[in-house]
């Protein structure tokens, strides 16, 4: 009776899975027919007479490699950005005893309810004045910093015990050296686990870069994928083809650093 119990558990949970990557899957097998057999009728989810050239066209329509680039290259420095001052201010909120330390602190979190929405005006003036637009700086700008990142970096800090804190100093070990040789190197879970969750963030960000950038050489993968969509209207083929293209990466990130992003999230789950 267990073993069947965990039998159907096990089928439902697979059932669930298939159910919730259906649309990738269908998107996949879509991206290899045809217009005509798009539209065929009664429609099927099996391409019968496979073709390849709607991936051929979907590279040579649009740059799609290039701003596959360009978005690696942004999530690289807002990932190494947001590690490095999300652990010094984590650092401070979890190791130094100052006044106004927790009122602070809530204050950060408080960004966390205003809607990117509500910003994004008076940062796009801002990259404006400064002649940022088209440029990886202008791009990264705004995210170099956010209050998830501290929160996340705190909550593991607060899982180490105070006392290697104090004895590291009465050896003579100041705080940086403190944080980049012991709290750092025993923090890579909850690093790993802020880089993906980074990565997926800003991989998949469209409105911002649309606003920044002007010329196809600055491109991200998410404003490319508008400029295929219109150039390829009628083939839909093709935009599917560029789409499973670019999903390729997130979804090979996104598995690799799965139980990093889970051990990352719940490592301070018990202490705050």
């Amino acid at each position: 009776m267990n073993k069947t119990a965990h039998v159907f558990a096990y089928l439902v949970k697979l059932a669930i899975g298939l159910l919730i990557i259906s649309p990738i899957l269908l998107g996949l097998s879509m991206s290899f027919m045809s217009p005509s057999e798009m539209a065929s009728i009664p429609p099927h989810f099996i391409p019968h007479d496979p073709v390849t050239y709607t991936y051929r066209n979907a590279t040579s329509t649009v740059p799609i490699f290039s701003f596959m680039l360009n978005s690696f290259i942004v999530c690289a420095i807002v990932i190494v950005g947001q590690i490095i001052t999300s652990s010094f201010a984590a650092y401070a909120f979890s190791f130094f005893n100052f006044k106004g330390r927790r009122a602070i602190f809530l204050l950060v979190l408080t960004t966390m309810m205003i809607p990117a929405d509500a910003i994004i005006i008076a940062n796009y003036l801002t990259i404006a004045q400064l002649r940022l637009n088209d440029t990886y700086l202008g791009l990264v700008a705004p995210y170099l910093a956010s209050a998830m990142g501290i929160f996340l970096m705190r909550q593991f800090f607060l899982t180490i015990p105070r006392e290697l804190h104090e004895a590291a100093i009465m050896d003579g070990c100041k705080d940086l050296r403190f944080l980049f040789t012991i709290v750092m190197p025993i923090s890579k879970p909850a690093m790993a686990s802020l880089g993906v969750y980074v990565f997926i963030q800003v991989y998949n960000q469209f409105l911002w870069p649309l606003l920044v950038t002007n010329t196809n050489k600055m491109r991200t993968v998410q404003v490319g994928m508008s400029i295929l969509k219109e150039a390829e209207a009628v083939d839909y083929g093709v935009v599917l083809a560029g789409s499973v293209l670019i999903l390729i990466p997130a979804i090979f990130v996104f598995i690799i650093g799965q139980r990093y992003l889970v051990r990352g999230m719940t490592a301070g789950a018990v202490k705050g």
